[in-house]
């Protein structure tokens, strides 16, 4: 795509952004990126910490003198056009003149009460906030749809990314059997010292593991087995991960590969000959699947950077020698080819998703239903009366390990991110997950979204 040609013909039209939860993470890397972009502009932004916000936008080289903090809808109304504004009150962004709402609280009760009014106000939304489209995400595509509205997922997160990737390949025609992702934190070792190191953290965690140098070189999934084996204690079912896959199959249409994702540990390289079917000795029982694995390289190789990737079918062998000795990544046995984009650039991407809503009109997608709900299933025997609460850098629950499902086999599955604040009516036993008869989450909005979506 010719990204210098593409927004030739809107001379004259601007985004003008309002983002919301914006100071810190993914908001913070918009925000520093929205002034060096043509055709887009930051109107507003909303956080309960309005100093955060002034010390922020001034840091970055925004004027002081053209900030203006709002208490009422008249304030936010009247206000200067050149203005930048920030509110406290998340509701006062829908009495603005914005033209995109930013979505990036990760609050699924504040981010689907007004990304839905938004829409229907004739604002279009970007969310950035998984949490909320993993519950919600049907119900909003149909709603801007019938608003003539724009709801859409952002570049520089992996849900996005991915789609792009595989809409590309859909339209090339290519036969994609998987996709999926990298987990956010590498997997390191060095062959000459034997030095493992797990990136995650200021202080990332090491060990001496020289065994490793018997899984180094792929040999089948023996290779993964005894790579899992030395590295289990730095593994996990991770919630952002299975919440991004969500985010993918609800638009794909493709269904988990296992309810917690397979997380083999491999380098790129290895990916064609991984997630393909087992007759063909890979790990997948089914294709047409969502997956997620932990990318393992040495200290001087590149990394994956959370990136996204297609498995297709190779099905000319001619063309697919001549691609194989350009390089590219094609199992084994010639059959697999592995397609992929290695990072996810956050907010310093996501103006590309916003021009092209507010400025082309492209985003919703329609077909979007709710294809996999996200549930926690219990880690431990979990009593009633437990309270449960989304905390952490990775949004997990407590005592709850996140799974994958497909609706169709789990209809009364309670959806993890409507388990925030929720109180356990029945003993849950381990290895169970928690069911909507478990917990009482009716009543609250992002539940409704849900339940309408169920129905699309």
């Amino acid at each position: 795509m010719d990204y210098t040609n593409l927004f030739k013909n809107c001379s004259g039209k601007k985004s003008r952004v309002g983002i919301i939860g914006a100071t810190r993470g993914y908001g913070y890397t918009l925000l520093a990126q929205i002034p060096k972009v043509a055709f887009m502009e930051l109107r507003l932004i909303s956080s309960r910490h309005t100093d955060e916000c002034m010390e922020v936008l001034t840091g970055l080289g925004y004027e002081a003198d053209k900030i203006l903090v709002c208490e009422d809808a008249d304030q936010v109304k009247n206000a200067p056009r050149d203005a930048v504004l920030i509110v406290k009150d998340f509701r006062l962004v829908l009495e603005s003149d914005i033209t995109a709402l930013v979505e990036c609280t990760g609050n699924t009760a504040v981010s689907a009460e007004v990304s839905a009014e938004a829409l229907k106000r004739g604002i279009n939304v970007y969310m950035v906030s998984k949490e909320t489209d993993s519950v919600c995400g049907p119900i909003l595509n149909r709603i801007a749809a019938e608003h003539n509205t724009v709801y859409s997922l952002v570049n520089g997160d992996q849900p996005r990314n991915l789609l792009d990737l595989y809409s590309w390949g859909k339209l090339l025609g290519l036969e994609i059997i998987a996709v999926g992702k990298a987990t956010e934190y590498d997997y390191v070792w060095d062959p000459d010292t034997g030095a493992f190191t797990y990136l995650e953290g200021e202080n990332p965690p090491s060990e001496a593991i020289p065994q490793l140098k018997e899984f180094w070189h792929y040999e089948g999934r023996k290779t993964l087995e005894g790579r899992r084996r030395l590295l289990e204690k730095y593994m996990d079912v991770i919630s952002a991960d299975l919440c991004e896959m969500n985010l993918v199959s609800n638009v794909t249409g493709y269904v988990p590969s296992a309810p917690r994702m397979n997380y083999p540990i491999a380098k790129i390289s290895e990916l064609a000959d991984i997630f393909i079917p087992e007759e063909d000795g890979g790990i997948l029982k089914q294709t047409g699947v969502i997956d997620v694995f932990c990318n393992l390289r040495a200290p001087d190789e590149a990394s994956f950077a959370g990136g996204e990737f297609i498995i297709v079918k190779c099905e000319n062998k001619t063309v697919w020698d001549l691609l194989t000795g350009k390089g590219h990544v094609v199992s084994r046995n010639g059959k697999y080819a592995c397609m992929y984009l290695p990072y996810h650039y956050m907010g310093v991407e996501t103006p590309v998703s916003i021009l092209l809503g507010d400025l082309l009109g492209l985003g919703t997608h329609e077909e979007c239903r709710q294809v996999t709900v996200m549930t926690g299933v219990a880690r431990r025997d979990l009593p009633k009366g437990t309270a449960l609460t989304v905390a952490g850098h990775h949004h997990s629950i407590d005592g709850l390990v996140p799974e994958l499902w497909e609706v169709k086999n789990a209809p009364d599955a309670a959806p993890f991110y409507l388990l925030n604040g929720a109180v356990l009516l029945n003993d849950v036993k381990e290895g169970k997950p928690v069911t909507l008869k478990d917990v009482d989450i009716s009543g609250s909005l992002p539940y409704e979204l849900y339940m309408q979506g169920l129905k699309l």
